[in-house]
């Protein structure tokens, strides 16, 4: 998996022949000059056609080393390549367009999974969105299937926040549909603004948002945004939260509003919004469950405590599973699904007609 922050690829050797069970994970970060590209190919550009088709290929080149590093600890385990069934690939996001008014959806993940079944001598299950979107659904997100599987719970209402480049939550009450939708922004302005004030790609763990102080008025102008106010289901990306969408709410401030309050601000951006749900929608919740790299930032993490006072916030990994495995482990269970001819989407989540089987098969060797 490489999601919306840009920051790497996450890969799990995960077992679902019983209970969901992750047996190994590996990681690799980007090379800044890839991800620099993956980056400007989320807009419009010269010769993005080739450059895209190009950048895919260097995105497989780091799933491989992943999957490489994936055997070596499946080996460990006594399990060889044969004994892995499939390789659930997403690809990488660089355009995604829900429906709207009557007009279909689309959605674009980078990714060439024939090579990288190829490379690897294992079939690869991917292109896991367009099927939910052929049926008028979002495409998104995927994750509260598996989520549902995980942490669903008969005697409680639980919620999970994934903190990725965009959140979205999950509501997992203990009677009733499981609901999701995305939320807004989450690390990917803030890494963006980090990086350009710092030159870190992100800000660790809160620390420069936490030694600055949130304007009212900035807040202000960024909760304005349309999307917050849209009904479920919904989901967006980086096509809306972006730079410009960042730069366009700054401009006309008083001077004097220094980087540092700036980042602090979109700290309680992220906070906001995702509480704001949990709130609005599942008032009952008794715990948040929070998994990807947002988990790790302690300073949003006291901001979304402070703003849900009756909810435990927790990282995944008090129930079981690191916060940067979450998606990952998502996404070999939708891998899953395919093989059982299982539906990986809820109807509740993304709005579709009804359920799909999500993705597409390539053979290896």
């Amino acid at each position: 998996m490489s999601g919306t922050s840009l920051d790497g690829v996450d890969g799990v050797v995960a077992d679902f022949s019983t209970a969901p069970r992750v047996l190994g994970h590996a990681s690799r970060r980007f090379a800044p000059a890839l991800r620099q590209e993956l980056l400007a190919l989320n807009r419009s550009g010269a010769d993005e056609l080739h450059r895209a088709a190009l950048a895919a290929h260097a995105l497989v080149a780091v799933y491989a080393e992943v999957v490489s590093e994936l055997l070596l600890q499946a080996q460990r385990l006594g399990l060889g390549p044969s004994d892995i069934t499939a390789i659930g690939a997403h690809g990488q996001t660089v355009r995604h367009q829900p429906p709207s008014r009557g007009v279909p959806g689309y959605t674009l993940q980078l990714n060439n999974p024939a090579l990288l079944a190829e490379l690897c001598g294992i079939d690869v299950v991917a292109d896991f969105r367009n099927a939910d979107l052929a049926a008028g659904g979002q495409g998104a997100p995927l994750v509260p299937g598996f989520h549902a599987a995980l942490w669903g719970r008969s005697d409680a209402d639980i919620a999970v926040l994934n903190i990725g480049g965009i959140s979205n939550l999950t509501l997992l009450p203990a009677q009733g549909p499981v609901r999701g939708w995305d939320c807004g922004p989450g690390n990917a302005l803030l890494d963006q603004w980090c990086e350009l004030h710092t030159g870190r790609p992100y800000d660790d763990k809160g620390a420069w948002a936490a030694s600055g102080r949130a304007n009212a008025a900035l807040l202000e102008r960024f909760l304005d945004e349309p999307f917050f106010n849209l009904p479920p289901p919904r989901s967006t990306g980086r096509d809306l939260f972006n730079a410009q969408w960042l730069q366009k709410r700054l401009d006309g401030l008083p001077p004097g509003l220094s980087p540092v309050d700036v980042q602090a601000t979109l700290t309680h951006l992220t906070a906001e919004v995702c509480a704001r749900d949990v709130a609005q929608h599942l008032p009952s919740a008794t715990e948040l469950l929070v998994c990807g790299g947002g988990a790790l930032n302690a300073e949003l993490m006291r901001n979304l405590q402070c703003r849900l006072p009756g909810v435990r916030v927790v990282s995944s990994e008090e129930r079981g599973l690191p916060a940067l495995q979450v998606e990952a482990a998502a996404f070999a269970w939708l891998a899953c699904c395919w093989f059982k001819r299982e539906a990986g989407n809820r109807v509740e989540v993304t709005g579709a007609k009804g359920p799909r089987v999500l993705g597409a098969l390539y053979p290896a060797r």
